[in-house]
């Protein structure tokens, strides 16, 4: 089901389903903000990744001395949330250990997700709670897509991925199946901005480390129009679309990283966000700002 909040500015839709955001609306303009979600493009509109982010060695995990399955970005996307609170400014879902994650992920847990608005800012916090277990080992991250050309008259080559301070991003390589080999590259020297063009994610996506700004944007490049992440308290950072021609672009804060290809399977050895003691919890905010 589909719950929405709003102010002057924004409207802001939840599906309960991955408590995934599946539209923002400029009310002012009627503009739709978010990724759409075409199937024949990209399915999806803004997921949460978790209990993990990426692939896992060898598409599995030892947990509790018994082997799973596990796909890409964990599972957190793709199971109902329930709907705990629903205010003027809040809505907030929880995904708490069920029948249908057990089997994915032995873990008691609990993942709460709460949206506020302020002005043109939209503040998605994600908690994890340790009810009982001994330790408590996830990574986690953002995935949200954002809709370009933002109108008719302007095209995919009329933006940019835009820094807030000078950098000369770092990436780790995961090409070409999603898991670390120990390779990094640079995507530019010294710079400020990235044109969006058809090569930028021909080889799928960029997982920048440790940058210095505390945004990271889309910016139309003669209006000044933007969406602005603050990414100052995530030590990942991606950007991502389908080859081509974009027709959105991801910006994708995370805290943790895909496993590696030689790297154990076993659960408790991947290099985790937080590592939770019974009864701790732990929090991240994504804050994206819709500048209009």
């Amino acid at each position: 089901m589909q719950y929405s909040i709003e102010n002057d500015i924004l409207r802001l839709t939840v599906d309960s389903h991955g408590a995934e955001p599946v539209s923002v609306i400029h009310k002012p303009t009627g503009a739709e903000l978010l990724w759409q979600a075409d199937p024949a493009v990209w399915k999806r509109h803004a997921p949460i990744l978790f209990p993990y982010t990426g692939k896992l060695t060898g598409g599995k995990m030892l947990a509790k001395g018994v082997e799973y399955a596990g796909g890409q970005h964990g599972f957190a996307r793709d199971v109902e949330h329930t709907m705990t609170h629903h205010a003027d400014n809040l809505l907030e879902f929880e995904l708490h250990a069920n029948a249908e994650t057990l089997p994915k992920w032995p873990y008691a847990f609990v993942l709460r997700s709460s949206f506020t608005l302020e002005g043109e800012t939209v503040h998605h916090t994600l908690t994890v709670e340790n009810p009982v277990e001994d330790k408590l080992c996830f990574g986690i991250g953002y995935h949200p897509a954002f809709a370009i050309p933002f109108d008719d008259r302007h095209t995919f080559a009329d933006y940019e991925i835009r820094f807030s301070e000078p950098e000369s991003p770092l990436c780790v390589n995961c090409r070409p199946y999603g898991l670390l080999h120990g390779n990094l590259y640079y995507l530019g020297s010294n710079i400020r901005e990235i044109p969006i063009d058809e090569k930028l994610f021909a080889n799928d996506s960029h997982c920048m480390v440790n940058l210095r700004s505390q945004t990271i944007g889309i910016y139309e490049k003669d209006t000044g129009r933007a969406v602005v992440c603050d990414i100052a308290d995530f030590p990942y950072t991606l950007i991502w679309s389908k080859p081509g021609q974009p027709k959105f672009v991801c910006i994708e804060p995370w805290h943790s990283l895909p496993s590696a290809e030689n790297g154990s399977t076993q659960w408790e050895k991947k290099p985790a966000a937080a590592i939770l003691a019974p009864g701790e919890e732990w929090s991240c905010t994504l804050s994206t700002e819709f500048v209009r």
